[in-house]
């Protein structure tokens, strides 16, 4: 602590990234990152915007990258918002949309980062616990709020919800926002974007980092009403009005648009989950359902922290949260088959010793 600390400083609880390693040759499968590069057209578009122009700001609105957003999705461009990172959508939602006089609901085994979010924007919050399978039960979300907030699928649990029951939930709190974030939704759960016309309280939140394998370039978006993203808007433009730089915008139109790649990659990596899936359970581990691009287990015998630490001293890195309710299960990011093969042997030789 500091004397020179505002006084929320020493109240913060900050979200802890996953480890991101500096040593050659680890297998990396602990923050989400998608195994298979981005599209060469992305690749191509960041080159073609690396002239003269970087001397120039980035388009504030990124009008290009929202209208081809909102032409995937059958919206108009200004019901599409973009940011740096889904994170920073979120952190706008919470900011816009999800403070009110009563709680904001989101479920107890989640993204730590709404309850950072909680506590930096001072929105009181009720987390509702999910069951003993780890399914969020939208029937317990039945009471008075001011917002809901709800990752479908959830992480750290890759559980998906069916649209019925968003659509469900959308409609008995038609007073408060619902926000759903679709940060993994690409990976086999169903999107609750077909819904937006239909009901003004409906926010949904994705972000190209995951299948569309641009975590490094920070490029996420919310779809909703336009009277949702104009309070989006006006959070950002009060804040920082160019949030997405020229590389990004051009990387990410043209990701968007390679709708061929996002499908190949996107079916490899679904395969290489179930077969993974499969490898687990044979060696005692119970898998938790995913649509996700990670899976959530836990071994029947093994503590969770202690497998996290064998399986880094054998150049495997995966993620474990010593947190109530899930201390005993590990995340585990889907990569190649190659490297996938290489955490299951890994784990033989560890349940082995």
């Amino acid at each position: 602590m500091s004397r020179y600390w505002s006084p929320i400083v020493s109240k913060l609880r900050p979200y802890v990234a996953g480890e991101q390693p500096r040593i050659p040759g680890l297998i990396k499968l602990n923050t989400n990152e998608n195994p298979y590069g981005p599209s060469p057209r992305a690749l191509e578009a960041i080159g073609q915007a690396a002239d003269d122009r970087l001397r120039l700001y980035p388009d504030p609105t990124a009008t290009e990258l929202r209208e081809t957003i909102a032409g995937r999705f059958g919206l108009a461009a200004d019901e599409v918002f973009v940011g740096n990172g889904s994170d920073e959508v979120l952190a706008h939602s919470f900011q816009a949309l999800l403070k009110h006089e009563l709680p904001l609901l989101y479920p107890d085994v989640s993204y730590p980062f709404y309850p950072a979010y909680s506590l930096l924007y001072d929105v009181e919050t009720v987390e509702v616990p999910v069951d003993d399978r780890f399914r969020i039960l939208l029937a317990d979300y039945d009471r008075p709020c001011g917002a809901i907030l709800i990752p479908n699928p959830n992480a750290p649990t890759g559980i998906g919800l069916p649209l019925a029951e968003i659509e469900t939930l959308v409609t008995t709190h038609p007073d408060a926002v619902v926000a759903i974030d679709e940060a993994y939704v690409d990976f086999g759960a169903e999107s609750a974007v077909p819904l937006i016309s239909k009901y003004p309280n409906l926010l949904v939140i994705q972000t190209l980092s995951k299948s569309r394998s641009l975590a490094g370039l920070r490029v996420g978006f919310a779809l909703g009403q336009r009277h949702l993203i104009e309070a989006l808007v006006r959070v950002k433009d009060s804040f920082n009005s160019y949030p997405l730089d020229r590389l990004a915008q051009a990387a990410a139109t043209a990701a968007i648009k390679d709708e061929a790649w996002f499908e190949t990659c996107r079916r490899k990596l679904v395969a290489s989950r179930d077969a993974l899936v499969r490898d687990l359970e044979t060696l005692d581990f119970e898998v938790l359902p995913s649509q996700a691009n990670f899976i959530f287990a836990r071994h029947e015998s093994r503590p969770g922290a202690a497998l996290q630490d064998a399986l880094r001293e054998r150049g495997v890195l995966v993620r474990h949260f010593a947190k109530p309710r899930i201390s005993e299960f590990l995340r585990i990011s889907i990569g190649t088959d190659e490297e996938c093969a290489r955490l299951v042997s890994a784990l033989k030789d560890i349940l082995a010793a």
